[in-house]
């Protein structure tokens, strides 16, 4: 039996919470309403200026904001750092953490190459972008896409990687489960008139073999967390990566859809930095 380490979160009356550590049957609920805390400003991001790292052959812009340690967020499909994040979500997190977004290549303020595109490859850019930021590892936070680059960064890279947390997330997009998902990237890798990068992505996704098989090896903490009314990336699927996991928190977020942070910024930030802020090192 894998431990359990449960957690219970005071989160709003609107939302169910659910803690599990690496076993989808050992869980805790919340359902009790906290008081109303006023959130940080809200990040005005496209008020942040644009850097630029070189890594890997291209040029990725990023922007930086808030103190502490560091937290590196990737987009999901699609995304850039301009419209990807909630403000009010990223202002939760940068009021303890120093948080850096950025553009995957071929999108937004970053540069591409001809190669051939794979998660991995995301993957390797996230990982060469801490060193080109002055960190050996940072905290990683991912969604959508970002949480299948994240994934494929912890495996691949788990050096680089304090904490990670994983946003609406599947460890394959050609599972039953996220039927509806795979049916959109294949629709924008035909598109003719997708952007280039988008293409790039939705190919990227296509050819990605996924993670189950190597998702029992993840020894850092992780947390996952999933709306109800997610249909790209259901619960279930949720359920099982953090089965895999051991000692992976689980959470849900009542009724809320895909990427949920958009919708649920403060429940989201709020949960994100109870997971962050956590000592998981015996004794606890």
């Amino acid at each position: 039996m894998k431990k359990l380490i449960s957690c219970f979160l005071a989160i709003t009356v609107l939302f169910s919470v659910i803690l599990a550590a690496g076993c989808t049957g050992s869980t805790m609920t919340s359902t009790h309403g906290a008081p109303v805390v006023t959130p940080p400003p809200a990040i005005n991001v496209t008020s942040i200026p644009v850097q630029y790292a070189d890594v890997n052959g291209v040029r990725l812009g990023y922007r930086e904001f808030g103190s502490g340690e560091p937290l590196l967020m990737i987009c999901g499909f699609n995304g850039t750092m301009d419209t990807f994040w909630n403000g009010t979500f990223l202002g939760v997190l940068a009021s303890q953490y120093h948080v850096y977004i950025y553009d995957n290549r071929g999108m937004g303020y970053s540069s591409d190459t001809n190669a051939t595109p794979e998660i991995s490859q995301y993957s390797d850019d996230a990982a060469a972008l801490m060193p080109a930021l002055g960190y050996s590892s940072m905290n990683v936070y991912g969604a959508s896409m970002g949480s299948s680059i994240g994934q494929q960064l912890v495996i691949d890279h788990p050096g680089r990687v304090r904490k990670l947390v994983l946003e609406s997330v599947t460890y394959s997009i050609r599972i039953p489960d996220t039927r509806v998902l795979y049916a959109a990237i294949v629709a924008t890798a035909l598109d003719p008139s997708a952007p280039a990068g988008v293409k790039k992505e939705a190919e990227a996704n296509l050819a990605w073999n996924g993670t189950w098989d190597q998702l029992s090896g993840i020894n850092k903490s992780v947390m996952l967390s999933v709306g109800t009314d997610d249909i790209l990336t259901p619960p279930n699927v949720t359920h099982q990566i953090a089965g895999q996991i051991n000692g992976s928190w689980l959470v849900v977020f009542k009724d809320l859809p895909h990427i949920g942070s958009g919708y649920a910024p403060v429940e989201y930030g709020e949960t994100t930095l109870t997971f962050l802020g956590n000592n998981e090192t015996p004794p606890y």
